[in-house]
């Protein structure tokens, strides 16, 4: 042919091209999505050794990226960042032995929280390879910064809560004690006490300004007195407190039953004010009730804050002070406060803030040099919580926003987000929504939190104060009828079947009727009386068959000390205590 290229159908053929030689040694094409996954533990044992390779491909010189010709067989990508990332965190999960607060920081459900403290991880390219061959690949491969998303996260409160009653004859100065310690311990800014006492001089009530702080209601505020027991909360370096502040004045008696049942210590204040120390110890004054009624509650320690020592009458004076002591501690001993164990007695001043949490000024009282007080509950050993045992909470109050809100503190077991509980007597199934301790919203509460719980599941006006909410595989008891050992206090005259009395027991307050008595407990042998006695009167102690209105939640006192436990009162006076021995019906 005489030209080079020969024109077919219109097609240019160029027939002096090279021969085409295939590659038989070339290596085969696997996509990188039909790569071959890594062998497990067990099949790496029964596959062959790896075919040796040449220099050049092994050697780790090179400094280029890896291409997508380097997956092979017996090398694939790693197929998600997600995946190493796991991995990676499992095993510092392993090696770090990390506790859940720790790892899961304090944020709520749905938060991209990133491990150890926020910081962001370096997550490899997902083309790079981890093994020894493509270390220095690995190296100049382009890093992507990805944040680990994990799930809802675990907040709890790491302290130890301690719920604190302050408790004390109408005026002493609780509520103002209380708006001190919150001001001392910035839970209120000064610019708030500021306008509190600008509308308190208004109203010509200007020392009442501090205790406006809890005393949050208008009625309260106006005459001076707390009706509701109020709440607030402090932080020291090791503990968290939950201020109750129960009302002194008689009229509400049982709502400072109400406080005292949820509280693991006591601060009976005094005042040191010639007269109102007098008008407070006396018979009809609450110093006395409102520390047997403490007692009775199951308060272990009680503290004697001696208030109102920079009042002129006393301007602190240590024979005043050695006076009001001398008087309360004998009747102390007699309730079952122990003087070197149980009992504290410090002078203070509400208003000043002195020997609160700053000790006393020598000067002014150099007689005492004692802790102050806030250093003194920082310092207080570890109580016992029954951490292990089914949930249980008594309820002190509800109310609802966007659901049904319980109020009460945790006497047992822990609480979560999403747990199922049943709320007795009802028997009514709910579900955790929410739950706040004090007012932090948190995932799970323990032993002896003050808490909120928003429940789904059932109505607010199905709950009462007194129910109980506790684990459904582990229900508190139930009934009307129980036998209890009761001390007979004070009662002009004689008790017998058919009486009926207030019984208030854990946040219960339901009427009971004596059904029968059954017998009389000897004083000092604890011997039991054989023949049944037709009456009890004052200072007596009796086994006696108690009958309810209505259905209580209760336990036997040896089972379960905090719901076993009661007072009885009739006409404003407490005249019985009592504990259940026996759930009958």
């Amino acid at each position: 042919m005489e030209n080079e290229s020969l024109q077919f159908s219109g097609l240019n053929l160029n027939v002096n091209a090279p021969t085409f030689v295939p590659n038989i040694n070339a290596a085969a094409f696997v996509p990188t999505f039909l790569a071959r996954p890594e062998p497990t533990a067990c099949e790496a044992q029964t596959l062959p050794p790896k075919p040796a390779m040449d220099t050049a491909e092994s050697s780790p010189t090179t400094d280029a990226p890896l291409s997508t010709s380097d997956a092979s067989p017996n090398n694939p990508p790693v197929d998600s960042w997600e995946d190493e990332a796991d991995k990676e965190h499992a095993e510092d999960l392993k090696v770090n032995k990390v506790s859940e607060q720790e790892i899961n920081g304090v944020g709520g459900e749905g938060n991209a929280i990133l491990r150890d403290n926020d910081e962001e991880k370096d997550v490899e390219d997902p083309e790079a390879e981890s093994d020894g061959e493509g270390a220095a690949d690995v190296e100049a491969a382009p890093k992507i910064k990805k944040k680990i998303v994990k799930g809802p996260a675990e907040n709890k409160s790491k302290k130890e809560h301690i719920n604190v009653v302050f408790i004390g004859h109408v005026d002493a100065g609780k509520s103002t004690i209380g708006g001190q310690i919150m001001f001392l311990t910035g839970m209120v800014d000064k610019r708030t006490l500021e306008k509190y006492e600008k509308e308190a001089r208004e109203k010509n009530r200007e020392s009442w300004y501090l205790s406006w702080a809890l005393d949050t209601n208008l009625e309260e505020r106006e005459k001076g007195k707390t009706v509701e027991v109020g709440h607030a909360s402090f932080e020291t370096e090791k503990k968290h407190f939950t201020i109750l502040d129960a009302p002194g004045h008689k009229s509400f008696v049982p709502n400072m039953i109400s406080g005292a049942s949820q509280a693991d210590l006591a601060v009976l204040v005094i005042s040191a004010r010639k007269g109102e120390f007098e008008t407070g110890f006396e018979k009809g004054g609450q110093t006395r009730e409102h520390a047997m009624l403490a007692k009775t509650a199951g308060v272990k320690h009680l503290i004697v804050l001696i208030n109102k020592m920079d009042d002129p009458t006393v301007n602190w004076d240590e024979e005043r002070y050695n006076e009001c002591k001398e008087k309360l501690l004998p009747y102390l001993k007699k309730l079952g406060f122990n003087p070197l164990k149980d009992l504290t007695f410090m002078p203070c001043s509400g208003l000043t803030g002195a020997g609160l949490k700053e000790p006393v000024d020598s000067k002014a009282c150099p007689w005492y040099s004692g802790l102050p007080f806030i250093p003194l509950l920082d310092d207080m050993p570890p109580l016992l919580r029954f951490i292990d045992r089914p949930f249980i909470m008594p309820i002190v109050d509800k109310y609802k926003d966007m659901g049904t809100v319980v109020l009460g503190k945790v006497e047992a077991g822990e609480a979560r987000k999403g747990q199922t509980l049943l709320v007795l007597p009802n028997k009514t199934p709910v579900v955790v929504d929410q739950l706040w301790s004090d007012e932090d919203e948190v995932t799970s509460v323990g032993p002896g939190e003050n808490v909120k719980i928003k429940l789904k599941g059932v109505e607010e006006e199905d709950i009462s104060s007194g129910f109980v909410l506790c684990d459904p595989t582990n229900t508190c008891k139930t009934g009307r009828i129980f036998d209890a050992q009761v001390v007979i206090l004070e009662h002009k005259s004689i008790i017998c079947a058919g009486y009926s009395a207030v019984c208030h027991i854990h946040t219960v307050a339901e009427e009971v009727s004596v059904k029968a008595l059954i017998c009389l407990v000897d004083k000092k042998t604890n011997e039991k009386s054989k023949v049944r006695p037709r009456f009890v009167k004052q200072d007596q102690i009796a086994i006696m068959r108690l009958e309810a209105a209505g259905v209580i939640c209760m336990e036997p006192f040896k089972d379960f000390p905090q719901m076993g436990r009661f007072t009885l009162r009739d006409e404003g006076r407490t005249i019985a205590i009592g504990k259940v021995l026996k759930v009958i019906e």
